[in-house]
């Protein structure tokens, strides 16, 4: 059965003291103090009764204590009949300490049940501990039914606004708990992302740096096979081994732009583009500030194009341009065609692919794709 408003026990949180500050702690312990400092002295006070007499209330006092430590344990674990059990202890120890004359010791009870049962049991089981507690201070008590009934009504309406005061506060734990936890889930994320980025920036170098290597070994070994002779073949074993040292020099600048230490991106097409005789870079539209995940997007795709243009048409000319628009970048790789190279069936195609999902994970797209002259690559990606 879902549990109401009237059956639900008080969060633990609320029940407990953990949530409360410093001085609301000390109040709490100096208000016990105080309670048990008056039962004490209502058992010293008690003229009529001396010597042993003297001793058995105050045991009766240190059990009644006992009793409300067990009490406290007890309702925290949310156990209904063991709890309701030992209100009706400590409501039958001050049935006894009233017929012993002992009213003060009496009174405090009866009121610490009242309002303790309101605020640590579920309301349905709270009422009638309540109701009990007070008609038997009332019973006792020699003021003017108009003043019972005030201070009964108080006693009960304090014993709800600690319950309200105490769920407030367990809420606020609660809150601040699940909030510690969102915390640390984020930061978790954003680790793991950011092992993501690594990774991504690390692997889409490699394959750059190692497809550039990969055509031009692959051109060596055709060489090779057809006799050519050892200038072409050391020209293109020279060239694989500069492709291996460029691929150690952009790690090194991934690694530097995962710090936030990077070039310019038109500078960067523009330095792509001059080492390449057939190959030229025109910027257009007003510059805007790109993230770094953007940016190295569109250095990579800029990379990949041009590496795809020389192993599948070598010798056609290539137009990149880069087009900022108000809220994103654009992106594009195009080739003159021609016959196809050599190593047009090298690889197997992941270098795209791979931007692709780099692309989609900026919330930009890339599309790829034969035009009319040759090849074409557009990439955008948010601003």
């Amino acid at each position: 059965m879902t549990e109401n408003s009237w059956t639900r026990w008080p969060s633990r949180e609320a029940l407990t003291r953990e949530a409360a500050t410093r001085p609301r702690r000390v109040l709490g312990w100096v208000t016990r103090s105080l309670v048990l400092a008056m039962l004490l002295w209502g058992a010293f006070n008690g003229t009529h009764v001396r010597g042993w007499g003297v001793l058995v209330a105050v045991a009766a006092i240190l059990s009644a204590a006992v009793v409300g430590w067990v009490l406290f344990r007890t309702t925290l674990a949310h156990r209904l009949w063991p709890s309701l059990a030992l209100y009706g202890v400590l409501l039958g120890i001050a049935v006894v300490a009233q017929a012993a004359d002992f009213g003060v010791i009496a009174l405090v009870l009866w009121c610490g049940c009242a309002i303790t049962a309101l605020e640590r049991l579920p309301i349905a089981a709270a009422l009638p501990v309540t109701v009990v507690a007070l008609a038997l201070y009332a019973a006792v008590n020699d003021d003017a039914w108009l003043t019972t009934l005030a201070t009964t009504t108080g006693l009960a309406l304090a014993g709800y606004v600690l319950r309200l005061d105490a769920e407030a506060r367990g809420s606020a734990q609660r809150l601040l708990t699940q909030e510690r936890a969102a915390r640390a889930a984020e930061a978790e994320s954003a680790a793991l992302g950011e092992r993501a980025r690594i990774a991504r920036e690390i692997h889409d170098v490699l394959a750059h740096s190692l497809s550039a290597q990969l055509v031009h070994l692959e051109a060596a070994r055709l060489l090779i096979e057809g006799g050519a002779d050892r200038d072409q073949i050391l020209e293109r074993v020279v060239a694989a081994r500069g492709m291996a040292r460029d691929g150690l020099a952009e790690t090194r600048q991934a690694l530097s732009a995962l710090r936030g230490d990077m070039t310019p991106l038109e500078d960067f097409l523009s330095q792509l583009v001059g080492t390449d005789d057939g190959a030229e870079a025109t910027i257009s539209g007003e510059r805007r500030p790109l993230s770094a995940e953007a940016s190295q997007a569109v250095r990579r795709v800029a990379q990949e194009a041009l590496t795809n243009v020389r192993k599948h048409a070598p010798g056609a000319k290539v137009r990149m341009r880069l087009e900022y628009g108000e809220d994103q970048v654009t992106l594009v790789v195009r080739d003159s065609g021609g016959s196809p190279g050599e190593l047009t069936t090298t690889g197997g195609g992941y270098g795209l692919l791979g931007m692709r999902e780099r692309a989609e994970l900026l919330g930009g797209s890339l599309d790829a794709g034969p035009d009319d002259e040759g090849f074409m690559v557009t990439l955008k990606v948010p601003v």
